[in-house]
């Protein structure tokens, strides 16, 4: 089963929305863990979420470890699959040459908030020169302005709800059941945003 079947489908083009956030693997014995001091162990969820709707068009789920940045590309492969995605918007952790030219052979218009101190050298990479000489040219209130780049929230908004209705962790044990379990989440939230329209 993928990951995503149960998540929304669309023709339209769409701006999206990425990011990653952490969720304990289990509830469980948490009393144990604060007197021993052993660490608690997590996964992490990464969502695509469309800015305009709030609906999740793709997910996935991750071992703790794994930074965001190097899920961007199965998102948006994903979120593809669903909708035609005309722009990310991603924060810094989203900040690399493979992000950028994945996007720009796409085109898909990246909105990624580079690195402070970037030198705008193309290095190859030209669609992240471009952004960093944009992001060296506008202050970053206008330039978040004039890309809509505060349309982030949507994503946040997205773990914020997720995580409040169904509480901060996955109750199955095997890896492909929290997937699965997370997916169901997704498409429930989905559902939830869809009615409230």
């Amino acid at each position: 089963m993928r990951l995503d079947e149960t998540l929304v489908k669309s023709n339209s083009p769409v701006t999206i929305a990425v990011d990653g956030s952490r969720i304990k693997a289990h509830n469980a014995g948490d009393w144990i863990r604060k007197v021993w001091k052993v660490k608690k162990g997590y996964l992490k969820i990464h969502f695509a979420v469309d800015v305009k709707t709030g609906q999740v068009v793709s997910m996935n789920v991750s071992l703790e470890k794994v930074g965001d940045g190097k899920r961007l590309k199965r998102l948006v492969k994903r979120a593809e699959e669903r909708v035609r995605v005309k722009r990310v918007l991603a924060d810094g952790a989203y900040d690399s040459k493979a992000n950028f030219n994945f996007l720009a052979g796409e085109g898909i218009k990246p909105v990624i908030r580079v690195r402070k101190g970037s030198v705008p050298r193309s290095r190859g990479s030209r669609a992240r020169k471009l952004a960093v000489i944009e992001q060296q040219t506008f202050k970053p209130k206008a330039w978040s302005r004039i890309h809509r780049f505060g349309y982030r929230w949507r994503v946040e908004g997205a773990f914020s709800v997720i995580k409040r209705v169904f509480g901060e962790y996955v109750t199955a044990r095997k890896f492909v059941n929290i997937a699965k379990e997370m997916a169901m989440k997704a498409s429930i939230y989905n559902t939830f945003i869809t009615a409230m329209v």
